[in-house]
């Protein structure tokens, strides 16, 4: 029985961890069940796994520390929250010496340096969740320290793929959230539409493969059904392919090397044709102003995801227009001046002040 602590289990991801562990309940178990909202649903999940730990993030003190001891008795910590605050339990899951399953991305996208730093003087696992890192995991058998030349990731190109800039300025908050492959949250969908969601990918793939930006790569496959591919010193390449479900990565990261039936078998004559296409940077300046964040490296990438964070809630709201999430980033970008990254302090102290400055201009308080 492998126990599992799981950060965010009212999310999108979380909920689908919550269905692998109710398949296979034999084989997996929850020691603590977190989430940052919706208590009445944490209440009913008390009630269906009694001997788990079940907290809403509130009643947490801010920082590592304070989150360390919810992970002293699992197998497996599972960090499935949203948004910058899942950087503080991935750090407390490493300091406690547990596997960490990472669906959160900004924990590697904000605090890289430190996470992968921390892992490695503690003897941690980080075992990628996120579908293309899963596919990219796969395709270097289980190996995240596999030689390899080049790690391509898969984009769908979002809702917006064929819109010119002219038709770009006028989508709304529901276009952005119709998302042609994949169902997710509201954030990340906005960021796919954006492509700075591909952005953040690129800079989480050279923490977690030790790669140099000049060997990583996107582009768009609008099927979703090649989740990445990575290319070797001979000239080969290997592909993950599956249909656009985030089942099997989830599950997988909590079996693997194993194998157990997940999804359905993928049927290629049915699917016909799958498509590869150059990545339009030049319609979507946000992946281009995560790249750019992401190779000046300290805290700039710190200040990109709290600047987008920040930016996307207001769209959603009808606050600012879809060119001004990429607009509101550039500024936050040249207002801050980047700092190496020395602690967790440090990156939530930068947090604040970026989401405090970008809140003023957008609602003038």
């Amino acid at each position: 029985m492998k126990n599992i602590a799981l950060i965010g289990c009212t999310g999108s991801i979380g909920t689908q961890v919550l269905q692998t562990v109710r398949r296979y309940s034999e084989k997996f178990s929850f020691s603590a069940l977190v989430s940052g909202r919706q208590r009445g649903e944490l209440f009913r999940l008390k009630e269906e796994f009694p001997r788990a730990r079940v907290l809403a993030a509130p009643e947490l003190a801010e920082g590592v520390a304070s989150r360390i001891s919810l992970f002293e008795d699992c197998d497996v910590a599972l960090i499935a929250a949203g948004g910058f605050a899942g950087l503080a339990y991935t750090l407390a899951a490493i300091e406690a010496g547990k596997t960490v399953a990472l669906a959160n991305k900004e924990s590697l996208v904000c605090g890289g340096k430190l996470v992968t730093e921390a892992a490695k003087r503690k003897g941690v696992e980080i075992v990628p969740v996120d579908s293309e890192h899963s596919a990219l995991f796969q395709a270097l058998s289980f190996r995240r320290n596999a030689p390899f030349e080049r790690l391509v990731l898969t984009a769908s190109g979002g809702p917006f793929l064929h819109y010119t800039k002219e038709e770009l300025a006028r989508v709304t908050a529901a276009d952005a959230l119709k998302h042609p492959t994949w169902n997710m949250g509201a954030k990340i969908t906005v960021d796919s539409a954006t492509l700075l969601n591909k952005g953040f990918e690129i800079i989480e793939a050279k923490w977690l493969y030790g790669a140099d930006y000049s060997r990583i790569g996107a582009v768009v496959h609008p099927e979703s059904i090649v989740h990445s591919l990575v290319y070797f010193a001979d000239g080969a390449a290997i592909a993950q392919l599956g249909y656009p479900d985030m089942h099997v990565p989830i599950q997988l990261a909590l079996t693997y090397p194993d194998r157990l039936p997940c999804a359905p078998q993928l049927r290629l004559e049915e699917i016909g044709t799958l498509r590869f296409l150059r990545l339009p940077e030049e319609k979507f300046p946000c992946f281009t102003l995560a790249l750019s964040a992401g190779k000046a490296g300290g805290t700039c990438p710190c200040i990109l995801n709290a600047a987008g964070e920040e930016a996307v809630g207001a769209f959603l709201k009808e606050s600012i227009t879809f060119a001004q999430i990429a607009e509101t980033i550039q500024g936050a970008l040249n207002a801050f001046a980047r700092e190496e990254v020395e602690s967790y302090e440090q990156l939530f102290a930068v947090d604040a002040r970026v989401r405090e400055k970008v809140r003023r201009e957008i609602y003038g308080k």
